[in-house]
């Protein structure tokens, strides 16, 4: 079974080195300038440009979007799950937890939404994944509210100084029947 390793940018080489990933999702400010950990391949690097905020009109700052969102599932589901996706942003606090989620549920339409909530808070006591790219990604994924209600029921996650990446498990598929 294959995981989403979720890392702060500080440690995405070494998350990546550490559990053998060579595809990643990234999601920083717009022109956030970073090199990717040589064992990433880059034509498997999903570069999204935004900000970690929940609404849109914010200045020169860059909400997620619906076509950010698109992309993560997109990507997540053209992911084979051979070796673990690495989901980054600046803290791994907010944005990363919330694609991660996505991507979980991108792959695993039959997860549970309570079930990937509780996986995620007994991976990490820290996340507090961004409401907005959530709500999103239910409406996209055609969850009817169950996620973005079984992630506000998380409520926010302790304070950290964004150095605490983690593995979020995928559910685990039940046998197939010979």
């Amino acid at each position: 079974m294959s995981v989403i390793v979720v890392a702060p940018l500080a440690r995405i080489a070494e998350m990546a080195v550490r559990h053998k990933a060579s595809e990643m999702i990234s999601l920083l400010a717009a022109n956030q300038d970073f090199h990717r950990p040589a064992v990433i391949r880059a034509e498997r690097h999903l570069k999204l440009g935004m900000n970690d905020i929940t609404f849109a009109g914010t200045g020169d700052l860059i909400a997620p979007q619906e076509a950010h969102v698109a992309e993560i599932i997109a990507f997540a589901r053209s992911w084979d799950q051979s070796a673990p996706l690495i989901v980054h942003c600046w803290m791994g606090v907010s944005r990363s937890p919330a694609a991660a989620m996505i991507a979980s549920l991108a792959v695993h339409p039959e997860d549970d939404d309570d079930a990937l909530a509780r996986r995620l808070r007994e991976a990490s006591p820290y996340a507090t994944p961004n409401m907005r790219l959530v709500e999103i990604g239910d409406a996209m994924l055609g969850r009817e509210g169950r996620f973005a209600r079984a992630v506000k029921a998380l409520g926010r996650g302790a304070d950290t100084d964004g150095n605490q990446p983690f593995v979020l498990p995928l559910p685990a598929r039940e046998p197939v029947a010979p």
